[in-house]
């Protein structure tokens, strides 16, 4: 116990100052703590506001939270005399490793924060992203998943739909409905035109900004096709569409308005035997 004491007494100056680093050290750690949950608090609330996605803002405060966590350690054992230069050369290292091991899921987890940041598609929205098409229904840190229109559930990679183009269908208020009604050479062209557009005006759900538009687009080898271009709200598109496709039929067919079918002219020529 004695030398204990001793070797205290001696060492007094030396321990002073170590006790002094080892508590600069732990006041830079609580320092950091302190200023890690002040700027993940205000993150999350700007976040918040912006409405992105929890998963998100969960992953990102988690990175926030290790960065700050992991330079007040550094800084806190230079304090007290360790020697910090293998230690980033070591951790650089495993995160070198780290990272191409995981290439594909650390893609598809920074894909997955750009489309939370930048909102391309919304859970709700009828897309086509990825080579596929369905109504998102979840975007999460790894993938985007759709539900097709018959029920199916496609799971698509985030680094997929941000590397591809994405048509969004729900973003707009309006959309145009594009119908090819084909009739034949018989026709009075004018009296048809006016036949569609009779029709178009009849549905309440076809707008009147932007104006419809018929108007004749090609004279194919059996019919003289019209463009008919009306516009709808985004909700009511399908409804409307089906609606019109049937009504023009029947509307047609009063009028004495043929609508041709593909066919085939067949000459015969008897040959006389000799």
């Amino acid at each position: 116990m004695q030398v204990i004491l001793d070797w205290i007494n001696n060492n007094q100056g030396m321990l002073i100052e170590y006790a002094i680093k080892v508590f600069i050290a732990i006041l830079v750690m609580v320092v950091a703590k302190l200023i890690s949950n002040f700027f993940t608090k205000l993150m999350r609330r700007g976040m918040e506001k912006k409405e992105v996605d929890g998963a998100v803002i969960s992953f990102l405060s988690a990175i926030v939270k290790a960065v700050i966590f992991i330079s007040a350690l550094l800084v806190a054992l230079s304090q007290v005399g360790v020697q910090t230069t293998s230690f980033i050369a070591i951790l650089g290292a495993a995160g070198l490793a780290i990272g191409l091991a995981l290439q594909g899921s650390l893609s598809n987890i920074a894909s997955g924060v750009l489309l939370i940041m930048f909102r391309p598609l919304r859970a709700g929205e009828y897309v086509e992203c990825g080579g596929t098409a369905g109504t998102v229904e979840e975007i999460n840190i790894f993938q985007t998943i759709l539900v097709s229109p018959d029920r199916k559930r496609v799971y698509v990679p985030n680094s997929q739909v941000i590397g591809s183009p994405i048509v969004n269908y729900n973003r707009e208020d309006t959309r145009r409905i594009d119908l090819v009604i084909g009739v034949s050479y018989s026709a009075n062209l004018q009296h048809t035109k006016k036949v569609l557009m009779e029709e178009l005006e009849k549905d309440e759900r076809v707008l009147e900004d932007p104006a419809p538009v018929v108007t004749v687009t090609a004279l194919n080898s059996s019919s003289v096709d019209f463009n008919v271009r009306p516009w709808t709200k985004t909700a009511d598109y399908w409804p409307t569409r089906w609606d019109l496709l049937e009504r023009i039929k029947d509307r047609l067919d009063e009028e004495g308005i043929g609508i041709p079918f593909p066919q085939m002219d067949v000459h015969m020529h008897r040959q006389e035997q000799k």
